[in-house]
C-alpha cells in the first residue's frame, strides 16, 4: 500500500526547520525516499543533514523553492525561512536516487546520473517514471542525457528557485547540495501514476515565424522584425514596459507559448527580459528558427481557477483513487497572483480534500502528454497524481 505523508517547519533555524519536518511524518513505515523543498535563508546543507539525523539512510531530493511551499496545513512561508516535505512509503514501489554537479556538459552530465539512479533502485530496466530537478538554463540538455539510458520515460518536476531570481537557488539530494547540476528519482511501481502539464492560458489569434534566435533562449525576431516589437503589436505594451526585466513580471498574463507537433500541447515560453539595444527577448526554455509561437493571454483569476481545474483533469487522467500528489507551480505565476497565494491553496483543498500532497515554487517545469513526450516549458503548471 503506498503512503504518502508531508511535513512543514518555518522555525529560522535550518537545523530545528530539517528536525521538524522530519519529526512531522511521524512513524511511517518502510520510507523509500522523501521530497524535500526549502527556503534559499537557510544552510541547506544544515537543513538536510538534520533531516537525515531523523530518517537514517533514506533518500532525498528536492531544491529551493521560490517563496514558500504548500502542504495541507497551508502557504508556508516566511522570511526567515521554510521546509516541506513529502515521504513516499510503501512495500509496493522501488526507487532509486541519484544527483551530481555538472561535470563536463549537461546532457553527459544527465546520462551520467540516469545510470546512478538504476544502480540506487538495484535496476537496469528504464524506469515506469522520473523526477528530476535542475537548475534554469539547460533543462533539455539534462533530459536528453537522461532518454540516452532509459529512453522515452514520463517524467514531472521543475527547476530550483530562489526568491529574487538572484542565482541563489539550489538543487540537493542527502548526499550533494549544487547550484548547477541535475537530481533524479527512478520509480518502479504498478501503482498508478498520471501528470498533468499545461499553461492553461487562453491562445490567442496572435501568430508568428520564428525568423532569428542566438543560441537556444534568445529570440531575436519573429516574422522578421525584432521580438520586442512584434510583441508589442500584440499585446499593447509600451516601451517600458517590454524593457529589461519589466518583462518578466508583464508577460506573465501574456507570455508567448509553442506548440508540440501534435497540438496536445502548449509549452509556455516566459519572456525574461527585453533587451533594448536590438529588440530581442530572453526567454525561460528552448526555442527553434522556423517554429511558429503564440502569444498566450490569462487573468490574474484565470491563473488561480487554473489550479482547481488543473486538479480536476488530473484526477480524471488517473483515473482512481489517489495516494498522494506532487504539484509543481510555476514562480512566475505565484508572483503574479501575489497577495492571493491564499485562494491556491483553497483551490487544492477544494479538489483533493484530504489527499496528502506537496506543492514547490519553480523557475522552470517539466511533464508530458498523451503519447509522453516529455517536454520543459515555463509559467506553467506540472501537478503529479500517485495511485494508491
Amino acid at each position: 500500500m503506498a503512503i504518502y505523508k508531508t511535513g512543514n517547519s518555518v522555525n529560522p533555524a535550518a537545523a530545528e526547520a530539517g528536525r521538524e519536518i522530519a519529526a512531522a511524518l511521524g512513524e511511517v513505515a518502510d520510507i523509500k525516499m522523501a521530497f524535500v523543498y526549502s527556503g534559499v535563508q537557510y544552510d541547506q546543507k544544515v537543513l538536510l543533514e538534520a533531516v537525515k539525523k531523523e530518517m537514517p539512510g533514506i533518500p532525498l531530493i528536492g531544491n529551493t523553492s521560490f517563496t514558500g511551499v504548500i502542504t495541507p496545513d497551508g502557504y508556508i512561508s516566511s522570511d526567515d525561512g521554510f521546509a516541506g516535505i513529502m515521504a513516499v512509503a510503501g512495500d509496493d514501489v522501488t526507487i532509486g536516487v541519484a544527483g551530481m554537479p555538472k561535470a563536463g556538459d549537461a546532457r553527459s552530465t544527465g546520462h551520467a546520473v540516469a545510470e546512478k539512479a538504476l544502480a540506487a533502485a538495484g535496476r537496469d530496466d528504464a524506469p515506469d517514471y522520473f523526477y528530476m530537478v535542475a537548475p534554469p538554463g539547460e533543462e533539455e540538455l539534462y533530459l536528453k542525457g537522461i532518454s540516452e539510458v532509459i529512453g522515452r520515460v514520463p517524467f514531472f518536476g521543475g527547476s530550483a528557485a530562489d526568491n529574487a531570481i538572484a542565482g541563489e537557488w539550489l538543487l540537493f539530494t542527502d548526499e550533494m547540495v549544487t547550484a548547477d547540476g541535475v537530481a533524479v528519482a527512478f520509480f518502479y511501481t504498478d501503482k498508478a501514476f498520471a501528470n498533468k502539464f499545461t499553461g492553461a492560458y487562453r491562445e490567442t489569434a496572435n501568430v508568428g515565424v520564428i525568423t532569428e534566435i542566438e543560441g537556444l533562449r534568445n529570440l531575436k525576431k519573429i516574422n522578421g522584425i525584432p521580438a520586442v516589437e512584434q510583441y508589442r503589436r500584440w499585446t499593447g505594451a509600451s516601451a517600458e514596459d517590454c524593457s529589461g526585466g519589466n518583462l518578466l513580471a508583464y508577460s506573465v498574463c501574456a507570455p508567448l507559448g509553442v506548440k508540440d507537433p501534435l497540438g496536445d500541447l502548449i509549452a509556455i515560453r516566459h519572456p525574461m527580459n527585453g533587451n533594448d539595444a536590438d529588440g530581442s527577448i530572453d526567454v525561460g526554455n528552448n526555442l527553434a528558427v522556423g517554429t511558429a509561437i503564440i502569444q498566450m493571454d490569462g487573468s490574474v483569476d484565470e491563473l488561480i481557477a487554473s489550479v482547481g481545474a488543473t486538479l480536476e483533469e488530473l484526477k480524471a487522467k488517473i483515473g482512481g483513487p489517489i495516494a498522494g500528489l506532487h504539484l509543481v507551480h510555476c514562480g512566475g505565476r505565484r508572483a503574479g497572483i501575489d497577495s492571493r497565494i491564499e485562494e491556491v491553496y483553497d483551490q487544492i483543498k477544494r479538489s483533493v480534500g484530504d489527499i496528502p500532497f506537496i506543492t514547490e515554487f519553480t523557475f522552470g517545469e517539466y511533464g508530458y502528454e498523451d503519447d509522453g513526450r516529455n517536454t520543459c516549458g515555463g509559467l506553467m503548471l506540472s501537478f503529479t497524481a500517485f495511485g494508491a
